[in-house]
């Protein structure tokens, strides 16, 4: 006499993420997100070659809780980077890999093409990020600025020199709000998509 003992079950798993800043947020930062997700969008339809700056925050605060943020701001590229490249492509100087230098500071002003630096520091140091290729299009630099008092945070900049130096990328948007122990990452990619 043969006899079978069967079990079954169901296994359901869940990627755990940390809470968002809520829907208020959201829509106050949606014009920072869209003015360069329109450009991206229409340059990739018409199969335009192009670059895209894109910007995401996690908050860390001072007890280790995380709020993220996820896409804060989509922007153009500097024309002072633009210029730099054209610059390296041309003489091949040891500048061109150190674009990793996060800067962040509390100005309002919009971004434009022809800015060069924050438009008001935080007070806080510039923090080399850590650089990746995060496809063979996209580059990627991820830094995290802690801060040591209480800030409404509302521009990210990323720079070629732990002061000064060119500015690739400038970011404004609806204020993160930070405390003594706080500290944001920063993830900054730039995609150049082929095309013409």
């Amino acid at each position: 006499m043969n006899s079978e003992l069967r079990f079954g079950g169901r296994v359901v798993a869940r990627k755990l993420a940390a809470p968002g800043p809520g829907w208020l947020y959201r829509v106050r930062n949606f014009p920072n997100v869209w003015s360069g997700t329109w450009r991206h969008a229409l340059a990739r339809a018409l199969k335009m070659n192009h670059m895209l700056g894109r910007l995401r925050a996690v908050l860390v605060r001072a007890d280790g809780s995380r709020v993220n943020y996820g896409v804060i701001s989509t922007n153009l590229v500097t024309t002072a980077f633009v210029n730099d490249m054209v610059d390296e492509l041309i003489t091949e100087t040891s500048g061109w890999g150190d674009y990793k230098y996060h800067d962040s500071g509390v100005g309002t002003t919009g971004a434009a093409v022809g800015d060069t630096d924050i438009e008001t520091t935080d007070g806080e140091s510039r923090e080399a990020g850590t650089q990746v290729e995060d496809a063979a299009n996209i580059y990627e630099s991820v830094a995290t600025i802690s801060y040591t008092t209480t800030k409404a945070i509302t521009e990210h900049l990323i720079a070629n020199e732990s002061t000064g130096g060119t500015a690739m990328d400038h970011h404004v948007f609806s204020a993160i709000n930070v405390v003594n122990g706080d500290s944001i990452q920063f993830t900054f990619d730039l995609t150049c998509t082929a095309g013409g």
